[in-house]
């Protein structure tokens, strides 16, 4: 039996309801989103009583559907002002789904301020004091659940970060060893929970019982056909397992943008040494390991543990985005610094892009030179010791940039970009224009066709093709969010026509029903147009899905680009909406 349960932090109560008609049929972004676009007033301060947090598992989570144990969590954003989505693998999602929960809504606001943890079970939600967790980071947090409640829970939690209110706050989701690497790390939604008075939430699925396909053999055949997919697939059965997400990191800075020291340049001359390739090097030489998934039932497996020169466990990864954050951005190009990074990041419960590209901003400042990889360490211990200097630091690249009078700050919407310069990936700046989210790179993911030619080719200098790669991209990927599946089976999909087939499959064995391509869009569709009429409605206009003026004036090496997508071709990204 499905349940949606809403936890009132105001009076301590829990309420238990059947999911209403219109979320019967949808889960993850697309049922976060259509809570908080019903129920949250759009012009709401996000820190306030009325501001809710909307946790919930994709359709096909805990189905057994491979590579779909994703979690979404939404509320308005504290970081961005828009209504928000952050998504995370581990294995809170299928603890979730195993217990039968399609949502958990945070509601409200503790009169006394105090902190609480959230015990999930077959019984329930019970919330229970726990200021003693008060000012302890993740890894200290969990490891005192897993002490108490043992190695089958899963845990959400928040580390420094959310209880200050930190606008870079992430909510920490453990992953198969018990550990709090896996964040919903984008738009300060850490800060939401640490709102709410919530510093952990304890799922124990114990005594549930994964949902069961409607249909199963046709489930079943659907799934079988989609794994074999992924597995055949050169970059799902083979680059990602073996290079993990920082197989990017030489292919993006050949292409000319991997920005550099906070976007002023578009190769780093330190590439090689945070590669993805000598990483994995560095990783088997010292005893950690590769093609690690971050939750039961992932067959991509591109996460990794990486230890010290002792073999002593340090961090997860770090992936991609986080290399660069810390490494490239920041001209750094020390791999043993980074995921000391990364464990602080991870620790004090912070977003790795945001905080990285923060630290980027700060260098530009002059607060530390570019390179300065100890420096960049202080800054983030300052944010452990929620000193004036720490809260600047979480507070986000648009803070801190504006607090220090810099004036190429790279965000859109007051959320940090990626790891992708838009001038030399004009695909990727539609996307940070225009996304409901903010600046984010996995919202419409053209570094697929704009540079590694998965599901064609768009040349990633010109302006031609660029907003149309984009809009699809973005209809795709809120489907995506909404089924729990992880973004990176979009390459397969992309490429190869009956890995749609299949996912319809799957849809079809677990509801019941026929489930086309068009319905799967559809659940797309239907996500984004709530989201952008709550944007319209929280005050936001065309006038916001622009990138700062820079990257339209300053030319960038070594292709001498600058970003030439018209405003009036970002205006109609979003011309589907009301069809």
């Amino acid at each position: 039996m499905a349940v949606i349960y809403r936890v009132n932090m105001t009076d301590l109560s829990v309420r238990s309801e059947a999911p209403g008609p219109g979320y019967l049929e949808t889960g993850g972004r697309g049922l976060t989103s259509a809570l908080i676009a019903a129920e949250v007033r759009p012009t709401c301060h996000p820190l306030s009583p009325e501001n809710k947090l909307v946790i919930a598992p994709g359709v096909l989570t805990g189905t057994g559907a491979p590579c779909s144990g994703r979690l979404s969590v939404g509320a308005k954003s504290p970081l961005t002002g828009t209504i928000k989505e952050s998504n995370s693998g581990g294995m809170g999602a299928i603890a979730m789904a195993t217990l039968g929960i399609r949502a958990i809504i945070l509601e409200g606001k503790p009169a006394d301020r105090g902190l609480y943890r959230l015990i999930v079970n077959t019984e329930g939600i019970q919330i229970e004091p726990a200021d003693e967790l008060a000012g302890l980071g993740n890894y200290e947090t969990v490891g005192r659940q897993y002490e108490e409640f043992g190695d089958k829970v899963s845990c959400l939690s928040i580390g420094q970060a959310g209880e200050m209110g930190a606008a870079a706050a992430s909510i920490a989701v453990t992953d198969v060893e018990g550990r709090p690497t896996r964040h919903c790390g984008r738009g300060g939604l850490g800060a939401v929970m640490g709102s709410k008075g919530v510093k952990v939430i304890v799922i124990d699925p114990r005594g549930g019982h994964r949902p069961k396909p409607a249909d199963v053999e046709a489930f079943k055949r659907g799934a079988q056909k989609f794994q074999e997919i992924l597995k055949g697939h050169p970059l799902t059965g083979e680059g990602l397992p073996t290079y993990g997400t920082n197989a990017l990191a030489n292919v993006i800075n050949q292409a000319g943008a991997y920005p550099t020291r906070n976007f002023s340049q578009g190769q780093f001359e330190g590439t090689e040494a945070i590669s993805g390739e000598h990483q994995h090097d560095v990783i088997l030489e010292r005893g950690g390991e590769i093609a690690h998934a971050c939750h039961r039932g992932c067959t991509i497996k591109c996460s990794r543990i990486y230890v010290d020169e002792n073999g002593q466990y340090v961090t997860k990864g770090p992936e991609y985005e986080t290399i660069w954050a810390h490494g490239a951005d920041c001209g750094i190009d020390d791999l043993d610094a980074i995921a000391r990074m990364d464990r602080l990041d991870d620790d004090f419960g912070l977003d790795t892009i945001e905080t990285g590209a923060t630290i980027g901003v700060a260098m530009e400042a002059g607060i530390i030179p570019f390179g300065d990889a100890e420096g960049a360490i202080g800054l983030l211990e300052e944010v452990g010791r929620g000193t004036p200097l720490g809260r600047l630091v979480a507070s986000g690249a648009e803070v801190l940039g504006k607090a220090y009078g810099v004036s190429r700050i790279p965000t859109v919407k007051g959320q940090s970009m990626p790891a992708y310069d838009p001038r030399a990936v004009q695909g990727i700046g539609v996307t940070y224009a225009t996304s409901t989210m903010g600046a984010d790179h996995t919202a419409g993911y053209s570094i697929a066709a704009n540079v590694l030619g998965v599901g064609g080719t768009v040349d990633p200098l010109k302006p031609e093709g660029q907003v149309e790669l984009s809009r699809n991209l973005q209809i795709a990927t809120a489907s995506i969010d909404a089924s729990g599946l992880c973004l990176f089976v979009a390459f397969a999909v992309l490429d190869k026509p009956e890995a749609m087939d299949a996912i319809c499959d799957m849809f079809s064995g677990l509801l019941g029903r026929e489930f086309t391509a068009d319905d799967y869009l559809a659940l797309g569709k239907a996500t984004l147009a709530r989201e952008r009429e709550f944007n319209r409605a929280a005050g936001f206009t065309a006038a916001d899905d622009r990138l700062p003026d820079f990257f339209k004036t300053e030319k960038l090496a070594p292709h001498g680009a600058t970003f030439t997508v018209s405003d009036e071709e970002l205006d109609t990204v979003y011309n589907f909406v009301g069809e």
